[in-house]
């Protein structure tokens, strides 16, 4: 016997249409080895939403959406609906939240997941504004309303870092955090690395789909920021917003002269992720959070974090070093994140 789970999905961007594509890539897998038919009942994107309760023809929206066109223009839909009513009142059982970053109000996405949390829907979120504003309230809402609050795609895509914070390092005392988070700064600094300048790097990520048109929030450090912020509210306990990242420091003042001099001594410069011990900290607070670019030993692991990777170290005091990487190419992998926090949660 399958479940049937009808899905109401926020955003179908890159990673919310690969999402699609998964589900129906891999329905025989869902069915035969986790009982479950995820049913798409609901669908926004900007430019309104999308309802049927009988299940919407996934294929038929992701060629939609492909062909340049919005939802608003779909058969059956609802023009001009704000995400956040759909997410009050489609006839689902779980929210995807997949719509862009906003860091300045986190919406539509923060009003959407507080939409469902308040009717008893479980979440799974890519996007990382909502959590980043608002991880407490979020949290505390999805408790006692006694559902699920997914979010491993929100940091390093599929690499689980979040589980593994979470589950897997479970009576440690973490030490400290170093991370490579940020694939597209990662592959500018690997493309200067080779004998490009800075503005060249930039222009060949665009055009590889890796840097967005407007990448500061990758170069300058702030999406770096954004998943450490996850990291210390969930994994660490801390709490933490922006504001506690001091400093946040991006990739644009480093020269291709600077990395040709670092390689002479053997160093690597890496936009790296830190939450350390604070001596001065509290016992509230007791990490000291920063981004910023580092010169690192050739043999350090995160030096060894190239391209398009990503990486992250946790000092543990009764499981030593854990170190992670993974090459993650194009949404798929993220999509897939969500994907597995979907079957967690009905495990």
């Amino acid at each position: 016997m399958t479940q049937r789970i009808r899905v109401a999905l926020v955003g179908l961007g890159n990673v919310g249409r690969s999402f699609l594509q998964l589900t129906e890539e891999k329905a025989p897998l869902l069915a035969e080895q986790y009982g479950l038919d995820l049913s798409l009942t609901a669908a926004a994107d900007s430019s309104g939403v999308v309802l049927e309760p009988d299940g919407i023809n996934v294929a038929a929206l992701r060629a939609h959406k492909a062909a340049g066109r919005g939802v608003a223009t779909f058969a059956g839909a609802a023009p001009g609906m704000p995400a956040p009513v759909m997410a009050a009142a489609a006839e689902a059982d779980l929210l995807l939240e997949a719509s862009p970053v906003n860091l300045k109000t986190g919406q539509p996405g923060l009003d959407c997941v507080r939409a469902a949390l308040a009717r008893g829907l479980p979440a799974v979120l890519a996007n990382k504004g909502p959590l980043v504003l608002a991880f407490d309230e979020l949290t505390a809402a999805a408790q006692t309303a006694g559902v699920g609050l997914a979010y491993s795609a929100t940091v390093c895509g599929a690499l689980p870092v979040v589980n593994i914070g979470l589950r897997d390092l479970a009576g440690c005392a973490i030490r400290s955090v170093r991370g490579i988070f940020n694939s597209t700064s990662n592959s500018i600094l690997e493309a200067m690395r080779h004998g490009g300048d800075y503005a060249s790097a930039l222009r060949q990520a665009q055009l590889d789909g890796i840097a967005e048109a407007d990448p500061s929030l990758d170069v300058e450090g702030w999406d770096t920021a954004n998943k450490l912020v996850i990291i210390a509210n969930s994994i660490l306990r801390q709490p933490a917003t922006l504001a506690d990242v001091r400093p946040v420091a991006g990739i644009t003042s480093i020269t291709p002269d600077q990395i040709a001099d670092g390689a002479r001594r053997g160093l690597v410069v890496k936009l790296v992720a830190r939450a350390e011990q604070d001596p001065e900290g509290s016992a509230l607070k007791p990490y000291r959070l920063s981004v910023g670019p580092e010169w690192l030993p050739a043999d350090d692991f995160l030096a060894t974090v190239s391209g398009w990777e990503m990486g992250i170290v946790f000092d543990t005091d009764i499981m030593g070093l854990q170190q992670f990487k993974v090459d993650e190419r194009g949404p798929i992998p993220t999509a897939a994140a969500m994907l597995r926090d979907v079957i967690n949660l009905y495990q």
